[in-house]
């Protein structure tokens, strides 16, 4: 069984400290990876060693001022062409809270890594050159972010020192991405106005933006609200493993048989009536194990093993609900795909192998109904295929049933990954839309 986050980051004998996951987002030489870099340095997140290391190799460039971007900038080739490839994920903590930090690429190329990264984000930040104002690829980014239902959205226009911290700019820009953001559906949006280079609203407020009225970057992400975003009410637990210690010393668990994984949705706790699925037998929960011990309930996105009061017969794939709150169940889906192989395109008729959750089936594409231009918003009817970093709608049959939510509801039960067949390559990432 996996740990949870809680049991990886909280220290032993304390209170979890709740978790904020994030990523960047934008257009190459916007400055996510210095941002990043100013978080981590302002924050005391980095070693004495790294720092120096950054130094001297911002030194070695004739460079002004340190290059923080080295910090997330792990590769060879990132720190040679001064680009983000990879997506480099980074951790550092407040007294207020914890964080997960995605840094992801800006090349249009690397859309399928910026999917990556922003797929699990419970905040996403959107960065922006003052000096040039929106682009392209801001565009691309705020949709995609939204089509991930990353529930907070944030537009840092970085930057300012180089238009001498001018409102007028910021306004400018902000009012062009509201009237854009109109046309997508944001639940929680934010602007700040930041230098990263110089450290300007980034961890404090800054004296050369006076007419910022609001609140400087770190703080807006120490006090975001993000526990009303997980979903509480439908209780998704698909199963991952079965437990069964049959070389347990302790004769107590001679008989043990757990069904672990990581809950989806809602709260679990010990004498609660559940139905597993596919077979619809219902039962009860007789306790809630974790690494450290039995816990009074669970909810999303703790790991934990389940022990039921009936012997059922429960199998990897399958999924553990509330009897009146099933999941949909269906051979038919629909979706928005993103398509992430370079090698060959998306097409109807195509063959590929669908991992949900913990259960994996294989799948037809029935019908690619549109491409979606992620700039203009407009539907294509009449694409028949799907290239890198596409997007469109598609309609899945599958060789067996899945118990799924639509993705708007649920993140985790409502998003699939598509895999090649003959490659074994992941080749795409479906958010589901409905079931047939």
């Amino acid at each position: 069984m996996t740990a949870t986050a809680y049991d990886v980051l909280a220290p032993e004998g304390s209170r979890p400290m709740d978790i904020l996951r994030l990523a960047t987002a934008g257009s190459v030489d916007d400055g996510k990876s210095t941002l990043i870099g100013r978080l981590l340095y302002d924050s005391k997140a980095i070693f004495e060693d790294q720092l120096a290391a950054v130094e001297q190799t911002s030194r070695a460039r004739g460079e002004e001022y340190t290059n923080l971007a080295l910090l997330t900038d792990g590769l060879r080739a990132e720190r040679e062409q001064g680009i983000t490839i990879d997506v480099a994920y980074r951790y550092f903590a407040t007294p207020r809270r914890k964080f997960i930090i995605a840094d992801t690429p800006g090349h249009i190329q690397y859309t399928r890594n910026m999917v990556t990264g922003a797929s699990t984000a419970d905040l996403a930040i959107v960065l922006v050159d003052a000096r040039n104002g929106l682009t392209e690829q801001s565009r691309r980014h705020a949709f995609l972010t939204t089509l991930l239902r990353v529930p907070h959205l944030v537009l840092a226009v970085n930057k300012m020192d180089l238009v001498d911290y001018d409102q007028r700019v910021f306004e400018r820009i902000s009012e062009e991405f509201a009237a854009f953001a109109a046309k997508l559906e944001i639940g929680d949006l934010s602007f700040i106005p930041i230098s990263a280079l110089h450290g300007d609203n980034v961890v404090q407020r800054s004296e050369k933006m006076p007419w910022h009225d609001g609140t400087s970057l770190l703080h807006h992400l120490e006090h975001v609200h993000i526990a009303s975003d997980r979903n509480l009410i439908d209780v998704r637990f698909p199963v991952q493993y079965v437990i069964r210690p049959h070389q347990a010393t302790d004769p107590a668990l001679h008989d043990y048989r757990g069904y672990a994984g990581q809950v989806a949705g809602g709260v679990l706790k010990p004498g609660d009536e559940v139905m597993h699925l596919p077979s619809g037998l219902t039962t009860r929960i007789a306790r809630i194990d974790t690494a450290r011990g039995p816990v009074p309930e669970a909810y999303s996105p703790m790991s934990v093993t389940l022990v039921l009061e009936d012997d059922l017969d429960v199998s990897r794939g399958d999924m553990i609900c509330r009897p009146h709150n099933q999941p949909m169940a269906s051979q038919d889906v629909e979706g928005m795909v993103c398509w992430m192989s370079d090698t060959k395109p998306l097409a109807a008729r195509d063959r590929l192998v669908v991992k949900h959750t913990s259960r994996t089936v294989k799948a037809i594409v029935r019908d690619l109904q549109y491409r979606l231009d992620v700039n203009t918003l407009h539907r294509d009817e009449n694409a028949d295929r799907l290239g890198l970093n596409e997007v469109g709608r598609v309609s899945l049959r599958l060789t067996q049933p899945l118990f799924f939510d639509p993705y708007n509801r649920n993140r985790q039960t409502g998003g699939l990954i598509l895999i090649d067949e003959a490659t074994n390559a992941t080749v795409g990432a479906v958010m589901i839309t409905e079931g047939r």
